[in-house]
């Protein structure tokens, strides 16, 4: 999705009634003043801009509005008091400006200030994330353990994925307690870091095409549940190791067709499981490359692996954000209680996976217009995955 260019610390500056959340009258329907100014960051105010739209979010009961800013960079709405989540993407060329405030308490005339961070559309994209499960039918239960990843070229020249990383962050459900309290200042990556092989030009993505990643089997799961998905491709990737993960009915021994070259490297194993743990309702995906340094050395280095706060037995590994290529933040549509893990310049927003076990997947939209110029399938990278994400009731790998 994209690389980014320029860190800034992440801070939502917001002037709001003092009053406790929790003595709101939950029936009231006052209106409440609301201001919105857009905080580019420096050097890059030139990109303040009328038309902006500004997305806020009702983190109770999910009501959604949408607002556009003025010439001066703000916006003005009337809105029933509560908590709100505010984001804002403004993307001019290749340059994206993502912005997000979370918990914004609403009582009474309040002016909330954005930040945004300023990163560039990128070569690398996530596609699709098919995570949830399906129905075990003709049999009765539910079915998980054929989760994948779809990876997609979405620029001009040819990508290798040799050497890429892949991970998930913590905590594993959107529903969880953030261990720290906040995003730091990196990303979490929990349970194994995974790394694709190669010596440098081993596995060319052409523009446009398509790279699946099976986390868990890498068998045809149809034969036995035909609502699933085949896995076992040629050109599929694995992430696979018997002697890190042993248990057989996550990871069963890779397809007949699966080449052993293709079998993704296990950098660190970080957590106690004996089976990946990737979430089934709402997880983080993201990819990254070390930067003038391998992973296997930066693993090496001081506070690069610490301890979960909170707990004695699981680590996670500290990636720098400005390594991520794409990532992307998956709420559960079963709560409303969803937190934000990824920064906003990774990813600004959300895509929600309505419920578990229904076969669904959340794959990135076309860009019509730009497939049409270029001649090959782009997919829209605005770096929030609430514009560029949509839930399909079927997996594109299912036959």
């Amino acid at each position: 999705m994209m690389k980014r260019l320029i860190s800034i610390a992440f801070a939502a500056l917001f002037a709001v009634s003092c009053m406790d959340v929790r003595s709101l009258d939950p029936y009231s329907v006052s209106s409440c003043s609301v201001t919105i100014s857009l905080e580019y960051p420096e050097d890059y105010s030139e990109f303040a801009r009328e038309g902006v739209e500004v997305s806020l979010e009702e983190m109770n009961n999910l009501f959604r509005y949408s607002i556009f800013t003025d010439g001066a960079g703000k916006a003005e709405i009337s809105l029933p008091r509560g908590l709100y989540r505010v984001s804002v993407s403004d993307r001019s060329g290749q340059s994206i400006f993502n912005g997000t405030c979370d918990k914004v308490l609403v009582n009474g005339t309040t002016t909330i200030s954005v930040p945004l961070k300023y990163s560039k559309a990128g070569t690398l994209v996530i596609r699709e994330i098919y995570c949830g499960g399906c129905k075990k039918l003709p049999e009765v239960g539910d079915y998980q353990s054929d989760k994948y990843v779809i990876l997609h070229n979405n620029d001009t020249r040819t990508v290798y994925l040799d050497s890429l990383c892949f991970g998930t962050l913590a905590p594993y459900n959107a529903n969880s307690t953030n261990p720290w309290g906040q995003i730091m200042d990196f990303a979490p990556i929990i349970q194994a870091l995974w790394q694709f092989g190669g010596d440098g030009t081993s596995f060319p993505l052409e523009s446009g095409q398509d790279a699946v990643l099976c986390l868990n089997g890498a068998i045809d799961h149809t034969v036995q549940y035909p609502l699933s998905v085949n896995l076992n491709k040629p050109d599929y990737f694995v992430c696979y190791n018997n002697t890190y993960f042993t248990n057989t009915v996550y990871h069963p021994a890779p397809g007949d067709q699966i080449r052993v070259e293709r079998i993704l490297d296990v950098v660190i194993k970080v957590g106690i499981a004996n089976a990946y743990a990737f979430s089934i309702s709402s997880p983080t995906v993201i990819i990254f490359r070390p930067q003038d340094i391998s992973i296997r050395e930066f693993i090496k280095q001081s506070d690069s692996v610490i301890p979960i706060p909170g707990t004695t037995r699981d680590n996670v590994v500290t990636i720098p954000w400005d390594w991520i290529l794409d990532g992307v933040e998956v709420f559960s549509g079963s709560t409303t209680s969803n937190n934000k893990r990824i920064r906003s310049d990774v990813d600004a927003g959300f895509v929600t996976l309505t419920d578990t076990f229904l076969g669904h997947s959340l794959a990135r939209k076309v860009d019509e217009k730009e497939s049409s110029e270029k001649g090959f399938t782009v997919l829209q990278d605005t770096n929030n995955s609430s514009n560029d994400f949509v839930e399909l009731e079927k997996a594109t790998l299912h036959e």
